[in-house]
Protein backbone atom coordinates (compact mmCIF):
# COMPACT_ATOMS: atom_id res chain seq x y z
CA UNK A 1 0.00 0.00 0.00
CA UNK A 2 1.45 3.37 -1.05
CA UNK A 3 1.26 6.16 1.52
CA UNK A 4 1.78 9.83 0.55
CA UNK A 5 2.89 12.26 3.28
CA UNK A 6 2.27 16.00 2.82
CA UNK A 7 5.14 17.06 5.08
CA UNK A 8 8.30 15.46 6.41
CA UNK A 9 7.75 17.50 9.59
CA UNK A 10 5.09 15.09 10.87
CA UNK A 11 6.26 13.89 14.26
CA UNK A 12 7.69 10.37 14.35
CA UNK A 13 5.28 9.35 17.11
CA UNK A 14 2.27 10.20 14.96
CA UNK A 15 3.63 8.12 12.09
CA UNK A 16 4.35 5.24 14.42
CA UNK A 17 0.83 5.33 15.85
CA UNK A 18 -0.67 5.36 12.35
CA UNK A 19 1.37 2.36 11.30
CA UNK A 20 0.50 0.49 14.48
CA UNK A 21 -3.20 1.13 13.91
CA UNK A 22 -2.87 -0.08 10.32
CA UNK A 23 -1.19 -3.30 11.43
CA UNK A 24 -3.86 -3.91 14.06
CA UNK A 25 -6.57 -3.49 11.43
CA UNK A 26 -4.78 -5.80 9.00
CA UNK A 27 -4.43 -8.48 11.68
CA UNK A 28 -8.09 -8.30 12.75
CA UNK A 29 -9.50 -11.79 12.47
CA UNK A 30 -12.57 -12.58 10.45
CA UNK A 31 -15.60 -13.95 12.22
CA UNK A 32 -18.04 -14.27 9.30
CA UNK A 33 -17.84 -16.92 6.58
CA UNK A 34 -20.17 -18.11 3.84
CA UNK A 35 -20.58 -21.44 2.07
CA UNK A 36 -22.66 -22.09 -1.05
CA UNK A 37 -24.68 -25.22 -1.71
CA UNK A 38 -26.99 -26.41 -4.49
CA UNK A 39 -29.75 -28.98 -4.67
CA UNK A 40 -28.65 -32.61 -4.83
CA UNK A 41 -29.46 -35.53 -2.56
CA UNK A 42 -26.01 -35.51 -0.94
CA UNK A 43 -26.04 -31.74 -0.45
CA UNK A 44 -29.45 -31.42 1.21
CA UNK A 45 -28.04 -31.89 4.74
CA UNK A 46 -26.68 -28.34 4.38
CA UNK A 47 -30.25 -27.11 4.01
CA UNK A 48 -31.43 -28.97 7.10
CA UNK A 49 -28.51 -27.98 9.33
CA UNK A 50 -29.24 -24.36 8.45
CA UNK A 51 -32.97 -24.68 9.09
CA UNK A 52 -32.50 -26.63 12.35
CA UNK A 53 -29.92 -24.21 13.74
CA UNK A 54 -27.19 -26.86 13.89
CA UNK A 55 -24.72 -24.76 11.92
CA UNK A 56 -25.41 -21.75 14.13
CA UNK A 57 -24.83 -23.81 17.26
CA UNK A 58 -21.44 -25.06 16.13
CA UNK A 59 -20.39 -21.69 14.76
CA UNK A 60 -21.25 -20.03 18.07
CA UNK A 61 -19.09 -22.60 19.87
CA UNK A 62 -16.08 -21.26 17.98
CA UNK A 63 -17.04 -17.60 18.06
CA UNK A 64 -17.84 -17.26 14.37
CA UNK A 65 -20.81 -17.02 12.01
CA UNK A 66 -21.27 -19.33 9.03
CA UNK A 67 -23.89 -18.50 6.42
CA UNK A 68 -25.11 -21.39 4.28
CA UNK A 69 -26.43 -19.99 1.00
CA UNK A 70 -28.46 -21.93 -1.56
CA UNK A 71 -27.49 -21.26 -5.17
CA UNK A 72 -29.93 -22.71 -7.70
CA UNK A 73 -27.30 -23.34 -10.38
CA UNK A 74 -24.72 -25.97 -9.38
CA UNK A 75 -21.89 -24.77 -11.65
CA UNK A 76 -22.60 -21.12 -10.87
CA UNK A 77 -22.12 -21.85 -7.16
CA UNK A 78 -18.66 -23.29 -7.86
CA UNK A 79 -17.80 -20.37 -10.12
CA UNK A 80 -18.85 -17.90 -7.45
CA UNK A 81 -16.62 -19.66 -4.94
CA UNK A 82 -13.74 -19.67 -7.42
CA UNK A 83 -13.87 -15.89 -7.86
CA UNK A 84 -13.98 -15.35 -4.10
CA UNK A 85 -17.65 -14.66 -3.42
CA UNK A 86 -17.82 -17.61 -1.00
CA UNK A 87 -15.35 -19.35 1.28
CA UNK A 88 -16.49 -22.73 -0.01
CA UNK A 89 -19.09 -24.53 -2.11
CA UNK A 90 -20.54 -27.97 -2.71
CA UNK A 91 -19.04 -29.79 -5.68
CA UNK A 92 -17.84 -33.16 -6.92
CA UNK A 93 -14.19 -34.13 -6.77
CA UNK A 94 -13.96 -33.79 -10.56
CA UNK A 95 -15.43 -30.29 -10.59
CA UNK A 96 -13.22 -29.31 -7.67
CA UNK A 97 -10.21 -30.28 -9.77
CA UNK A 98 -11.31 -28.66 -13.02
CA UNK A 99 -12.83 -25.41 -11.79
CA UNK A 100 -11.23 -23.90 -8.66
CA UNK A 101 -8.03 -25.97 -8.58
CA UNK A 102 -7.40 -25.61 -12.32
CA UNK A 103 -8.01 -21.87 -11.88
CA UNK A 104 -5.26 -21.68 -9.27
CA UNK A 105 -7.49 -21.64 -6.18
CA UNK A 106 -6.03 -24.00 -3.57
CA UNK A 107 -9.07 -25.92 -2.36
CA UNK A 108 -9.54 -28.51 0.40
CA UNK A 109 -12.24 -31.17 0.48
CA UNK A 110 -13.24 -30.25 4.02
CA UNK A 111 -16.33 -32.48 3.99
CA UNK A 112 -16.53 -35.53 1.76
CA UNK A 113 -20.05 -36.46 2.67
CA UNK A 114 -20.80 -39.29 0.26
CA UNK A 115 -20.18 -40.89 -3.07
CA UNK A 116 -22.64 -41.56 -5.84
CA UNK A 117 -23.70 -45.19 -5.60
CA UNK A 118 -26.29 -45.26 -8.37
CA UNK A 119 -27.33 -41.59 -8.57
CA UNK A 120 -25.56 -41.15 -11.94
CA UNK A 121 -26.60 -43.41 -14.80
CA UNK A 122 -26.79 -44.14 -18.51
CA UNK A 123 -30.38 -44.78 -19.61
CA UNK A 124 -31.57 -46.22 -22.92
CA UNK A 125 -35.04 -46.83 -24.29
CA UNK A 126 -35.93 -50.42 -25.08
CA UNK A 127 -32.33 -51.69 -24.89
CA UNK A 128 -30.71 -53.45 -21.97
CA UNK A 129 -26.96 -53.41 -22.62
CA UNK A 130 -24.22 -50.80 -22.81
CA UNK A 131 -23.10 -52.45 -26.06
CA UNK A 132 -26.41 -51.29 -27.59
CA UNK A 133 -25.34 -47.66 -27.24
CA UNK A 134 -22.87 -47.94 -30.11
CA UNK A 135 -23.76 -45.51 -32.92
CA UNK A 136 -26.37 -43.67 -30.86
CA UNK A 137 -26.76 -40.00 -29.99
CA UNK A 138 -26.32 -39.58 -26.22
CA UNK A 139 -27.82 -36.53 -24.55
CA UNK A 140 -25.89 -35.27 -21.50
CA UNK A 141 -24.32 -32.25 -19.90
CA UNK A 142 -20.90 -32.32 -21.54
CA UNK A 143 -17.76 -32.12 -19.38
CA UNK A 144 -19.80 -32.86 -16.25
CA UNK A 145 -19.76 -35.91 -13.99
CA UNK A 146 -22.37 -37.38 -16.36
CA UNK A 147 -19.80 -37.17 -19.14
CA UNK A 148 -17.27 -38.84 -16.85
CA UNK A 149 -19.75 -41.61 -15.95
CA UNK A 150 -20.47 -42.23 -19.65
CA UNK A 151 -16.75 -42.40 -20.46
CA UNK A 152 -16.20 -44.96 -17.70
CA UNK A 153 -19.26 -46.96 -18.83
CA UNK A 154 -18.02 -47.03 -22.42
CA UNK A 155 -14.54 -48.04 -21.32
CA UNK A 156 -15.88 -50.92 -19.22
CA UNK A 157 -18.02 -52.05 -22.18
CA UNK A 158 -15.04 -52.10 -24.51
CA UNK A 159 -16.20 -48.97 -26.33
CA UNK A 160 -15.06 -45.33 -26.48
CA UNK A 161 -16.53 -41.88 -27.02
CA UNK A 162 -15.80 -42.30 -30.74
CA UNK A 163 -18.56 -44.92 -30.82
CA UNK A 164 -21.30 -42.41 -29.89
CA UNK A 165 -22.35 -38.86 -30.73
CA UNK A 166 -22.63 -36.52 -27.76
CA UNK A 167 -25.47 -33.97 -27.65
CA UNK A 168 -24.82 -31.30 -25.05
CA UNK A 169 -27.96 -30.73 -22.97
CA UNK A 170 -28.58 -28.63 -19.86
CA UNK A 171 -29.13 -30.64 -16.71
CA UNK A 172 -32.30 -28.58 -16.17
CA UNK A 173 -33.73 -29.76 -19.51
CA UNK A 174 -32.45 -33.29 -19.88
CA UNK A 175 -35.31 -35.16 -18.19
CA UNK A 176 -37.83 -33.32 -20.38
CA UNK A 177 -35.68 -33.96 -23.44
CA UNK A 178 -35.83 -37.69 -22.77
CA UNK A 179 -39.61 -37.57 -23.21
CA UNK A 180 -39.02 -36.89 -26.91
CA UNK A 181 -39.53 -40.13 -28.84
CA UNK A 182 -36.48 -39.39 -30.98
CA UNK A 183 -34.19 -39.26 -27.94
CA UNK A 184 -33.07 -42.78 -27.14
CA UNK A 185 -30.09 -42.35 -24.83
CA UNK A 186 -29.22 -40.05 -21.93
CA UNK A 187 -26.69 -39.82 -19.14
CA UNK A 188 -27.88 -37.92 -16.10
CA UNK A 189 -28.11 -37.77 -12.30
CA UNK A 190 -30.85 -37.61 -9.68
CA UNK A 191 -33.41 -36.19 -9.35
CA UNK A 192 -33.55 -35.99 -13.17
CA UNK A 193 -32.62 -39.69 -13.33
CA UNK A 194 -35.71 -40.62 -11.33
CA UNK A 195 -37.86 -38.60 -13.74
CA UNK A 196 -36.27 -40.24 -16.80
CA UNK A 197 -36.89 -43.71 -15.40
CA UNK A 198 -40.65 -43.02 -15.45
CA UNK A 199 -40.59 -43.04 -19.24
CA UNK A 200 -41.92 -46.18 -21.00
CA UNK A 201 -39.16 -48.65 -21.92
CA UNK A 202 -36.50 -46.73 -19.95
CA UNK A 203 -33.67 -49.08 -18.98
CA UNK A 204 -30.70 -48.21 -16.78
CA UNK A 205 -27.75 -49.90 -18.49
CA UNK A 206 -25.03 -48.45 -16.27
CA UNK A 207 -24.88 -46.54 -13.02
CA UNK A 208 -22.29 -45.21 -10.62
CA UNK A 209 -22.57 -48.19 -8.27
CA UNK A 210 -20.29 -49.89 -10.82
CA UNK A 211 -17.58 -47.30 -10.13
CA UNK A 212 -17.92 -46.91 -6.33
CA UNK A 213 -16.06 -44.06 -4.73
CA UNK A 214 -15.18 -42.31 -7.98
CA UNK A 215 -17.84 -39.58 -7.91
CA UNK A 216 -17.33 -37.91 -4.53
CA UNK A 217 -19.54 -35.12 -3.21
CA UNK A 218 -17.62 -32.58 -1.17
CA UNK A 219 -17.74 -29.20 0.47
CA UNK A 220 -14.63 -27.60 -1.00
CA UNK A 221 -13.21 -24.77 1.09
CA UNK A 222 -10.39 -22.34 0.38
CA UNK A 223 -7.25 -23.94 1.82
CA UNK A 224 -5.66 -20.67 2.93
CA UNK A 225 -8.85 -19.69 4.76
CA UNK A 226 -8.90 -23.03 6.58
CA UNK A 227 -5.25 -22.68 7.51
CA UNK A 228 -5.75 -19.20 8.93
CA UNK A 229 -9.13 -19.96 10.51
CA UNK A 230 -9.19 -23.58 11.73
CA UNK A 231 -12.27 -22.69 13.77
CA UNK A 232 -14.20 -22.68 10.48
CA UNK A 233 -13.10 -26.25 9.74
CA UNK A 234 -14.01 -27.39 13.25
CA UNK A 235 -17.44 -25.78 13.24
CA UNK A 236 -18.44 -27.01 9.79
CA UNK A 237 -17.19 -30.55 10.44
CA UNK A 238 -19.01 -30.76 13.76
CA UNK A 239 -22.25 -29.47 12.26
CA UNK A 240 -22.05 -31.86 9.32
CA UNK A 241 -21.62 -35.04 11.31
CA UNK A 242 -24.29 -34.06 13.83
CA UNK A 243 -26.70 -33.53 10.94
CA UNK A 244 -25.82 -36.84 9.29
CA UNK A 245 -26.26 -38.68 12.61
CA UNK A 246 -29.77 -37.25 12.87
CA UNK A 247 -30.88 -37.95 9.29
CA UNK A 248 -29.57 -41.52 9.19
CA UNK A 249 -31.15 -42.46 12.49
CA UNK A 250 -34.51 -44.13 13.07
CA UNK A 251 -36.14 -41.46 15.21
CA UNK A 252 -39.05 -39.12 14.46
CA UNK A 253 -36.42 -36.37 14.11
CA UNK A 254 -34.76 -38.40 11.32
CA UNK A 255 -38.06 -38.66 9.46
CA UNK A 256 -38.69 -34.94 9.90
CA UNK A 257 -35.18 -34.12 8.66
CA UNK A 258 -35.49 -36.27 5.54
CA UNK A 259 -38.98 -34.98 4.86
CA UNK A 260 -37.63 -31.43 4.97
CA UNK A 261 -34.75 -32.33 2.66
CA UNK A 262 -37.07 -34.08 0.23
CA UNK A 263 -39.60 -31.28 0.04
CA UNK A 264 -36.88 -28.67 -0.39
CA UNK A 265 -35.32 -30.62 -3.25
CA UNK A 266 -38.56 -30.95 -5.20
CA UNK A 267 -39.73 -34.36 -4.05
CA UNK A 268 -41.15 -35.95 -0.90
CA UNK A 269 -39.91 -38.28 1.83
CA UNK A 270 -40.33 -41.38 -0.35
CA UNK A 271 -38.57 -39.78 -3.30
CA UNK A 272 -35.73 -38.51 -1.17
CA UNK A 273 -35.20 -41.87 0.52
CA UNK A 274 -35.07 -43.53 -2.90
CA UNK A 275 -32.31 -41.14 -3.97
CA UNK A 276 -30.58 -41.63 -0.63
CA UNK A 277 -30.53 -45.38 -1.26
CA UNK A 278 -28.33 -44.70 -4.30
CA UNK A 279 -25.98 -42.55 -2.24
CA UNK A 280 -23.29 -43.94 0.03
CA UNK A 281 -23.30 -41.50 2.95
CA UNK A 282 -20.44 -41.65 5.42
CA UNK A 283 -22.37 -42.10 8.66
CA UNK A 284 -19.54 -41.26 11.03
CA UNK A 285 -16.13 -39.58 10.86
CA UNK A 286 -14.48 -42.98 11.22
CA UNK A 287 -16.50 -44.38 8.29
CA UNK A 288 -15.02 -41.68 6.10
CA UNK A 289 -11.48 -42.25 7.38
CA UNK A 290 -11.77 -45.99 6.82
CA UNK A 291 -13.06 -45.65 3.27
CA UNK A 292 -11.19 -42.65 1.87
CA UNK A 293 -7.71 -44.01 2.35
CA UNK A 294 -4.69 -42.62 0.55
CA UNK A 295 -4.66 -45.60 -1.82
CA UNK A 296 -8.34 -45.24 -2.73
CA UNK A 297 -8.14 -41.47 -3.26
CA UNK A 298 -5.07 -41.88 -5.47
CA UNK A 299 -6.81 -44.55 -7.59
CA UNK A 300 -9.94 -42.42 -7.93
CA UNK A 301 -8.07 -39.28 -8.87
CA UNK A 302 -6.01 -41.21 -11.41
CA UNK A 303 -9.21 -41.96 -13.35
CA UNK A 304 -10.43 -38.38 -12.92
CA UNK A 305 -7.20 -36.67 -13.97
CA UNK A 306 -6.86 -38.88 -17.04
CA UNK A 307 -10.41 -38.00 -18.13
CA UNK A 308 -10.08 -34.29 -17.44
CA UNK A 309 -6.73 -34.01 -19.20
CA UNK A 310 -8.08 -35.81 -22.26
CA UNK A 311 -10.95 -33.32 -22.46
CA UNK A 312 -8.82 -30.23 -21.89
CA UNK A 313 -10.26 -29.37 -18.48
CA UNK A 314 -7.01 -28.83 -16.58
CA UNK A 315 -6.26 -25.40 -17.95
CA UNK A 316 -4.64 -24.01 -21.07
CA UNK A 317 -1.23 -25.47 -21.70
CA UNK A 318 -1.59 -28.41 -19.30
CA UNK A 319 1.17 -30.75 -20.41
CA UNK A 320 0.10 -33.85 -18.50
CA UNK A 321 -2.69 -35.28 -16.31
CA UNK A 322 -0.66 -34.57 -13.17
CA UNK A 323 -0.15 -30.85 -13.82
CA UNK A 324 -2.05 -30.10 -10.60
CA UNK A 325 -0.59 -31.43 -7.36
CA UNK A 326 -3.07 -33.24 -5.10
CA UNK A 327 -2.45 -33.64 -1.37
CA UNK A 328 -3.55 -37.11 -0.29
CA UNK A 329 -4.94 -38.05 3.15
CA UNK A 330 -1.51 -39.10 4.47
CA UNK A 331 -0.02 -35.74 3.52
CA UNK A 332 1.89 -37.02 0.49
CA UNK A 333 1.60 -35.20 -2.84
CA UNK A 334 0.43 -36.91 -5.98
CA UNK A 335 1.28 -35.00 -9.14
CA UNK A 336 3.04 -31.67 -9.38
CA UNK A 337 4.53 -30.82 -5.98
CA UNK A 338 5.18 -27.25 -7.17
CA UNK A 339 1.50 -26.68 -7.98
CA UNK A 340 -0.57 -28.21 -5.16
CA UNK A 341 -4.09 -26.85 -5.56
CA UNK A 342 -6.31 -29.72 -4.40
CA UNK A 343 -6.26 -31.33 -0.96
CA UNK A 344 -7.85 -34.29 0.80
CA UNK A 345 -6.85 -33.21 4.29
CA UNK A 346 -8.60 -35.27 6.97
CA UNK A 347 -7.35 -33.33 10.01
CA UNK A 348 -10.77 -32.07 11.08
CA UNK A 349 -12.43 -35.42 10.43
CA UNK A 350 -9.80 -37.08 12.61
CA UNK A 351 -10.61 -34.61 15.36
CA UNK A 352 -14.29 -35.48 15.02
CA UNK A 353 -13.49 -39.22 15.12
CA UNK A 354 -11.45 -38.66 18.28
CA UNK A 355 -14.23 -36.46 19.73
CA UNK A 356 -11.83 -33.55 20.15
CA UNK A 357 -13.70 -30.90 18.14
Amino acid sequence: MKRIYRSIAVPLLTATLCLTAGWAQAEERRTQFSLAWSIYVGFMPWAYMDEAGIMDKWAKKYGIEVDLVQINDYIEAINMYTVGEFDGATMTNMDMLTIPSASGIDTTALITGDFSNGNDAVVLKGRDSMQDIKGMEVYLLELSVSHYALARALEMAGLSERDVTLINTSDADIATTFKNSEVQAVTLWNPQLHMAMQEPNAVKVFDSSQIPGEILDVMGVNSETLKKYPELGKAVTGAWFETVAIMLGDTPQAIAAKTYMGENSGTDLEGYEMQLAATHMFKTPQDKLDYLTTTRVRETMDFVTQFTFKHGLLGAGAASPDVIGIELPDGSIWGNEANVKMRFDHQFVRMAAEDTL
